[in-house]
Parts: structure tokens; sequence; C-alpha cells
């Protein structure tokens, strides 16, 4: 397998800056990938991401308000986590060793705090707009 470190902002698009909606699109895509890694080294299966963690920008953009604001602070902070997480891991793999228990350890680290992040999108977001009978 050859992983290579993440750099969660340096994929981001000229004009973009680190607090834009945008950003954290590029962001979010960048740890969902990264999460795949640690998930494959964690010997976990693949997830098949759901459309709210697929769409989450842009539900969380169209939330607006403190939701985006805490939303914006919390992709940084995982992509904060994530980074030297994922460098450690390939560090131990390139030894030879092997990463399974941090991995899953750092998946679980992960997986809690998108699904704060998630909690983050309004009722209606999550289910897609209410219909009437």
């Amino acid at each position: 397998m050859t992983l290579q470190p993440t750099d969660f902002s340096a994929a981001r698009p000229a004009g973009v800056t680190a607090r834009s909606p945008s950003a954290m699109s590029v962001q979010w895509a960048a740890l969902q990938d990264a999460a795949g890694a640690v998930a494959q080294l964690a010997g976990l299966a693949a997830e098949k991401p759901s459309g709210q963690v697929r769409n989450f920008p842009a539900l969380i953009k169209d939330a607006g308000g403190w939701r985006l604001e805490l939303a914006t602070n919390g992709v940084a902070d995982l992509a904060a986590m994530m980074a030297p997480g994922v460098k450690a891991l390939l560090a131990v793999s390139a030894r030879g060793q092997d990463p399974t228990a941090a991995a899953l350890t750092l998946w679980r680290e992960y997986y809690h705090a998108r699904a704060a992040l998630l909690a983050l999108v309004p009722e209606q977001g999550r289910m897609g707009p209410l219909r009437k009978a």
C-alpha cells in the first residue's frame, strides 16, 4: 500500500481562503480520503459514505450562522488531528510494524468527531425536505 502524508490545505484553489465554505469542501473531501486510508490500515471494510457525509459542506453552508462557524472550526480541528495521525501511521508502516491498533484508534476518534460535525446539520437537512401527506 502506498499512502502519502496528507496536507489538508495544499489542495486549496487560488483565491479560496482557509475560512471560506469552498475551503471547507476541499478540506472535507481530503478528510474523507484520509479516513478511508486510515480505515484500510485499521483493517476495516471500506465505508460507503451517506448522502449527509458526501453533502456535508453544502448542508452546513445552507444552515449558516453559528452552525457554519462551528463546523468550519471543527473541520479545521479534525484536519489538524488527522494530518499528524496519518503521518505517524505511515511511519509505523514504513518501519514494517503493524499499524492496525493505532489506525483503529485514529479511525474511532475521526468517526466520533465526524458524527459531532454531522449533528450540526439541522434535522430538515438530514432527512431532506419534509413532505406534506
